[in-house]
């Protein structure tokens, strides 16, 4: 469901919306004064839709889309604005202040339906981006899967996420945790969409967990670049002791010290074609099997499951390639 809050003294407006989504089901329309403002910003909408001429006098429109801004929670939340001030330097100035869209007030119904359920439809879409890696997210990843699958070609999965990483969090903190996870994924963009040519991917699951997609030729040496530049760098982020010790200790819920090895980086790369695997869940599940291989490695490693048969038990598999970066 769907808020938009429509900012007016008077009910002819937010009845006109009600009317316009009426077959529109998952919207909530919520009418609000300047009186509920203030409050409002507490239960985060999804949308402002303000009507200039419905303010209250005394009241600024440029100083509500301020304040909408400067709350933290709604910095995001999009704005449009109704006004019958159709002056162009007006207009700018409503604009200048991060609103979405500026509307004269007697524009076509079928204009203000529009422009909202597309602002909606984008905000959803930047909803399923991370907003600490700035990487598409589940949705992007499994359509990367499907369409690849469902054209034919191989491709190559890489499955990848941190060794140690809770125990780095319990020691530095969340902040220097989202440090690593944002340079890590910069590493693994950097060397899987190097080419510009080479229709790549990477996303982020969430977490410490990533993907990324390859031409199999490609795989075993972005593995090998990731890991190289991941165990070159990562020791910025700890203390120049726990670098020289080669690892951190962390308090257990017992009061007992333990060790944790430096943060490293597994990768489980999963070779898919179509008549290996039916659908992305099968491509998941084998992703599972070889990442937990990976993870049985000290230090940072990649797996290659170049099965010919999912089915084949992989720890009997001869044609596997793994690598400890010593």
């Amino acid at each position: 469901m769907k808020n938009i809050f429509v900012l007016d003294e008077g009910a002819e407006l937010k009845n006109k919306i009600v009317e316009i989504f009426k077959k529109e089901k998952g919207n909530k329309i919520k009418q609000i004064t300047c009186k509920d403002f203030q409050k409002s910003l507490n239960e985060i909408p999804d949308l402002y839709l303000i009507n200039e001429d419905g303010i209250i006098e005394g009241k600024n429109v440029v100083d509500i889309c301020k304040k909408i801004r400067e709350n933290v929670d709604n910095s995001k939340t999009p704005i449009i604005v109704l006004s019958s001030n159709e002056s162009e330097e007006h207009e700018i100035e409503i604009l200048k202040n991060n609103v979405e869209l500026y509307l004269p007030r007697s524009v076509n119904e079928q204009i203000i339906f529009y422009s909202i359920n597309n602002i909606l439809r984008l905000l959803n879409s930047n909803r399923m981006i991370s907003p600490l890696t700035g990487l598409p997210g589940n949705v992007q990843i499994q359509a990367e899967m499907k369409k690849r699958l469902t054209s034919g070609e191989d491709f190559s999965m890489l499955y990848l996420d941190l060794d140690n990483f809770k125990a780095y969090n319990d020691t530095y903190g969340f902040s220097n945790g989202d440090e690593i996870i944002k340079f890590t994924a910069r590493t693994i963009t950097k060397y899987i969409l190097q080419n510009e040519d080479d229709d790549n991917f990477v996303g982020h699951i969430g977490g410490d967990d990533f993907v990324a997609i390859t031409k199999p030729e490609q795989a075993e040496s972005a593995c090998q670049a990731i890991i190289a530049e991941f165990d070159k760098q990562v020791t910025k982020y700890f203390d120049d002791s726990d670098v020289e010790r080669g690892y951190i200790e962390v308090e257990n819920r017992k009061g007992i010290m333990e060790q944790f090895p430096i943060v490293s980086i597994s990768i489980a790369v999963v070779e898919v074609n179509k008549e290996k695997f039916k659908d992305t869940l099968e491509i998941g599940e084998a992703g599972a099997v070889v990442k937990h291989l990976a993870k049985t490695i000290w230090g940072s490693t990649y797996v290659i499951d170049r099965r010919k048969n999912r089915d084949e038990n992989l720890d009997k598999f001869k044609d596997r390639k793994i690598k400890k970066n010593n």
